[in-house]
């Protein structure tokens, strides 16, 4: 259900540490101790954040060895993006309209 899932990108996205981890993988995927070198988190906070991401499906987890590198994933923020973008409309509907209204209101030359 597409509200289910704005709901939970939105509350995902409701923090500002989670914001910024995924602000990190949009520039490549990352591990946990990638991660948390830029914060002044400990590792076991890094990981709830990033349990919170997956779980809303923000990011994906992979296997590499050792490793498990996280990725971000497009398609929840494509869908609240698509449901923003319907706001958006209105709103420029609405500036169109005023400026018009501007436009009309601005005294004649002679």
């Amino acid at each position: 259900m597409v509200t289910a899932t704005l709901d939970s990108t939105f509350a995902a996205l409701a923090d500002p540490t989670r914001r910024a981890i995924l602000a990190r993988l949009a520039k490549g995927e990352a591990t946990v101790n990638e991660l948390v070198a830029p914060f002044k988190l400990s590792q076991p906070a890094i990981s709830k954040h990033l349990k919170v991401l997956e779980k809303a499906g923000l990011i994906t987890r992979g296997r590499d060895a050792q490793k498990r590198p996280c990725r971000i994933a497009a398609e929840p923020l494509a869908e609240a993006n698509g449901w923003l973008e319907d706001y958006r409309k209105i709103w420029d509907t609405n500036f169109d309209r005023l400026d018009n209204l501007l436009d009309e209101l601005k005294p004649k030359k002679p």
